[in-house]
C-alpha cells in the first residue's frame, strides 16, 4: 500500500502567508481553496477528508499537495509551458470599440 500523501513541513513564512490568504479571503477563490487544502494537510487531515471539506475530488487535492511540495507557495494548478503560453510575436485580437 502506498504511503499517505501529506504536505511537506511548512516553514514560518509559508505558514503565515497561507494563513493570511485563508483569513483574508479577498483574493482569488482558487488561491484561497489551494491554501485551505495545504493547511488542512499540514494539520494532519487525509486526502479524502480534505476533498470532502473543499467539495472537490481526491485527485485534485493530491495535485495541489504535490504542486505545493514541489514549488512551495509559488505552485500553480499546472505547469506553464510553451504550448499554453501565446507564441512570441503574436498579439491578442483587438477588442471591439463599437456596439454590435
Amino acid at each position: 500500500m502506498a504511503e499517505r500523501l501529506r504536505v511537506r513541513e511548512i516553514d514560518d513564512d509559508e505558514g503565515r502567508r497561507l494563513v493570511r490568504i485563508v483569513r483574508r479571503g479577498s483574493g482569488s477563490v482558487v488561491t484561497w481553496r489551494r491554501a485551505q487544502m495545504v493547511l488542512l494537510s499540514a494539520q494532519g487531515m487525509d486526502v479524502a477528508g480534505i476533498a470532502k471539506v473543499a467539495f472537490t475530488s481526491e485527485d485534485r487535492v493530491r495535485d495541489v499537495i504535490r504542486n505545493f511540495n514541489a514549488d512551495g507557495c509559488g505552485a500553480r494548478a499546472g505547469p506553464r509551458t510553451a504550448e499554453t503560453a501565446m507564441p512570441s510575436g503574436t498579439r491578442a485580437a483587438p477588442s471591439a470599440t463599437t456596439a454590435p
